[in-house]
């Protein structure tokens, strides 16, 4: 079995975008074994990507959040995580998690007729993501053939081809299985929406260290108060304000990581109007003092 990968944080754009190359050019495929639990803050956080991704969890439980949707996944069962999607991972224990993230061109190039007729279809569907469940039947085939595929990926030298032909099998039964019942004009608005969601996220990451309010973050790509709310929580599940505050905390866990600056320099820096309320939203949402955060860190 190979090591578990281990990271300290997800690297993204502005606007959530993964820098990272999943594969090479040749071969656009990668297989990860990770826990959850050993990422910074127990969290992967907010990224998407044009590949498509297929999760497992062989243990413990893994806490999804895509757009506004949250899901548990259970030992034992999968996700299919749509090109594209914005998404995030949380634990509050251990979680083996097993994943593969490939570009669909991988399938068939995209003038093809088998792109055209049977990928397409799916990566420009309303359909964001797929859970799999050991109790149905098809989903079962699909929970099977992946891990094999990890199998594979941990025991053959050149896998590429058995690779391949796995991910044309799981491939056909979610082609047959989830059909998209959204039309043209559904699509396009969900796009829409998800532009302005990231230009108000771009916003917030320039100017977090000022004190901006909703009004700022609305203005910032001309919707009112309410459409912005609602923005954020079919986005990401959250508000434009508490994403603020996370982010914010987020910047001061790393300066409290990598850095010697002051409680009170850090708070200013991150945006807090005061040290004491630093320290409060702090403990609020990761459950441990900055300062022994920092501890920890050493």
């Amino acid at each position: 079995m190979k090591p578990f990968n281990n990271y300290s944080a997800v690297s993204t754009d502005d606007t959530y975008l993964e820098n990272v190359q999943h594969g090479n050019a040749q071969y656009p495929f990668a297989y990860y074994l990770e826990d959850i639990w050993q990422f910074d803050l127990h969290c992967i956080g907010w990224h998407w990507h044009p590949e498509l991704e297929f999760v497992y969890v062989t243990k413990g439980k893994a806490i999804c959040y895509i757009g506004a949707d949250k899901i548990e996944l259970q030992s034992g069962y999968g996700m299919f995580i749509n090109s594209g999607v914005i998404h995030r991972f949380e634990a509050t224990e251990t979680v083996i998690f097993p994943n593969i993230v490939f570009s669909p061109l991988l399938l068939a190039s995209a003038q093809s007729h088998i792109y055209q007729k049977y990928i397409s279809p799916v990566i420009h569907s309303s359909i964001t993501f797929q859970i799999f469940s050991p109790y149905t039947e098809w989903q079962d085939k699909v929970i099977k053939i992946l891990n094999h595929i990890f199998y594979i990926q941990e025991n053959n030298s050149n896998p590429e081809l058995e690779t391949v032909q796995s991910l044309y099998q799981m491939w056909q039964l979610l082609y047959q299985n989830c059909k998209d019942t959204s039309s043209p004009s559904t699509r396009n608005y969900k796009i829409s929406q998800q532009s302005k969601l990231y230009i108000m996220i771009q916003f917030i990451h320039t100017h977090f260290q000022e004190q901006i309010s909703l009004d700022d973050i609305a203005a910032s790509v001309s919707v009112s108060k309410n459409n912005a709310l609602y923005i954020f929580k079919n986005g990401i599940c959250t508000s434009p304000v508490s994403y603020l505050i996370e982010y914010r905390l987020a910047h001061a866990a790393k300066l409290l990581s990598s850095t010697e600056k002051t409680i009170s320099v850090i708070a200013d820096e991150c945006g807090f109007t005061s040290p004491g309320y630093f320290c409060r939203k702090f403990k609020e949402h990761y459950n441990i003092t900055p300062n022994s955060y920092r501890d920890l860190q050493l």
